[in-house]
């Protein structure tokens, strides 16, 4: 029986070095990334076009490294306008080949351009007649000379010191991919409102798609008072309705003003203000700030940030109140 290895004695690293180390990779791929601009022209508008043109999707593929980048840039193509999906070349040799159609497009990754698991499936898919476009860093590969267009994305050096581990070569592929995404999203016309749509669960989602009368309260929920009511009457329809404020309406539900707990201190502190005999009309904010139903929930986060103020009214194009919410709403909407 084999004695158990001895274990490693701890190493307690350099500070100086490990920064050093870190600053070179960073620097390395840097360098790396800002070749690839010249390398930018006809090719890469000829592989735009090839994806304007698809009645399909892209499909990308790749082995290891560049599979992992190939899903990444799989991933940001769908989500930014252009239909596309992950296909794993050795599975595709197995049956997954009859998920690539003809009107597709297919994206292949390889930095040595010979992956054998890619070059195995590019004959079916070139008797289909699907265009085949290739990122690889040898343009004289297989892969390169099989591919109706190949960007070339070869690096001068990896920033792995053992030069073994694809590091560079992995960014470049990785960055090829972002400029073909957003090169893409600009041609398509792709909106803010379009990116919501196919992120409706995030943060980003929720603030690009939640409208005002979503969050907003509505009908008897919505604290409101006639001009000539008393202050004690204001109070008790704050009190009621938990929006630390009233609309103060004309008989037509025409905004007038609002009364707030700020009003309230203010007429507190007035000397010359009689309490007992006061209208919540003369105590009044008039002009108060509003926003419409079918504004995004985080306009109104951003005009009670900027006026600092805690609610607002919703009123519609006559200035008749339809509803309110305060910020405690956006919060539970996870708008702020």
């Amino acid at each position: 029986m084999n004695p158990r290895p001895a274990p490693h004695a701890a190493i307690e690293p350099a500070p100086e070095a490990i920064v050093r180390s870190a600053r070179a990779v960073i620097a390395t791929e840097a360098a790396a990334i800002a070749e690839l601009e010249p390398r930018i022209g006809a090719a890469f508008v000829e592989a735009c076009r090839l994806i304007l043109a698809c009645r399909g999707r892209v499909v990308v593929t790749g082995m290891g490294k560049s599979g992992h980048v190939g899903r990444k840039i799989a991933a940001t193509l769908a989500s930014t306008g252009t239909p596309a999906f992950f296909v794993h070349p050795g599975e595709a040799s197995h049956g997954d080949l009859g998920m690539i159609q003809p009107d597709d497009v297919v994206l292949a990754l390889s930095y040595s351009g010979e992956t054998d698991e890619l070059l195995l499936i590019l004959q079916p898919i070139k008797r289909q007649g699907i265009p085949l476009i290739a990122i690889t860093g040898k343009p004289g590969s297989s892969l390169a000379g099989q591919a109706d267009v190949h960007l070339d994305g070869s690096v001068s050096t990896e920033a792995c010191p053992l030069g073994l581990a694809p590091t560079t070569s992995t960014t470049a592929a990785l960055v090829l991919g972002d400029a073909l995404a957003i090169a893409l999203l600009e041609a398509r016309g792709f909106t803010a409102d379009d990116f919501a749509r196919s992120h409706p669960a995030g943060s980003l989602g929720r603030r690009l798609l939640l409208r005002i009368s979503d969050v907003m309260h509505a009908g008897d929920e919505v604290p409101r008072v006639p001009p000539e009511a008393s202050l004690t009457a204001a109070l008790v329809e704050m009190t009621r309705k938990h929006l630390g404020m009233t609309a103060v309406v004309d008989a037509d539900d025409r905004l007038l003003g609002v009364f707030t707990d700020g009003d309230l201190r203010r007429a507190l502190d007035d000397e010359d203000v009689n309490l007992r005999n006061a209208t919540v009309a003369a105590l009044m904010t008039r002009g108060p700030k509003t926003i419409g139903p079918d504004k995004l929930a985080s306009e109104a986060a951003q005009l009670m940030e900027k006026h600092q103020i805690h609610a607002l009214l919703v009123v519609d194009a006559e200035r008749r109140v339809i509803g309110a919410l305060n910020i405690h709403d956006l919060l539970r909407a996870r708008v702020v």
